[in-house]
């Protein structure tokens, strides 16, 4: 059993800032987010005008393209709230701080408890470790017969580059200019030259 993938705001907002969503898309297919993710992506493109666009490319996209998970509370999206953030949800759901990743990992852990192979695209660090948490805790799991699915991790990175050579970014100047104008807007991006999106393996 597949699930949409979830994403987390920082790459939804870059990806879509930058009319890009067709290659997000593209790589990953019709897309899932909580609304918490929602609402963070809508608050910083009316604080920020570098973000304007993600807002009016994300109304495009729902909900054809991006379905809406709903963050009310359930027993299950309760349990893993409090197992991740050590707090009960209604407390956590009103501290917008990281809400939006903690949000898609919750989500994404009630799918694979029920079965489901999830992606999760996170590029924060301390999302990234929690998510990571988790995927070890299934994988334990299932390692004791219990029948849950798995979580698979990607970040903006993961999807560059297998857009590499596609459609979307068909050779490096391509690839150059989508990273520079990314990374404009998330400065937690490396340097292109310390990525492996300009390898030999990806052009080949």
């Amino acid at each position: 059993m597949s699930h949409r993938p979830i994403i987390d705001a920082g790459p939804g907002l870059n990806f879509l800032s930058i009319n890009k969503e067709r290659l997000l898309i593209g790589v990953l297919g019709p897309l899932s987010t909580p609304e918490a993710v929602q609402n963070e992506v809508f608050r910083k493109a009316r604080q920020d005008q570098r973000f304007r666009a993600a807002a009016t490319a994300w109304r495009k996209l729902a909900p054809r393209w991006m379905e809406i998970l709903s963050d009310d509370q359930t027993p299950e999206l309760a349990t893993v709230v409090h197992r991740i953030t050590r707090q009960p949800m209604a407390e956590r759901l009103r501290h917008p701080k990281d809400l939006g990743e903690t949000m898609v990992i919750a989500h994404a852990v009630v799918a694979a408890e029920s079965g489901a192979t999830v992606i999760v695209l996170i590029d924060d660090g301390p999302g990234v470790r929690t998510a990571t948490s988790e995927i070890n805790r299934l994988r334990l799991l299932r390692a004791k017969d219990r029948a849950v699915g798995s979580i698979r991790l990607v970040s903006t990175l993961t999807v560059l580059e297998r857009a590499a050579g596609g459609q979307h970014i068909p050779d490096r100047a391509a690839m150059r200019d989508v990273y520079e104008r990314l990374r404009g807007l998330d400065d937690g991006l490396p340097p292109i030259e310390t990525t492996k999106l300009l390898s030999p393996a990806h052009w080949s």
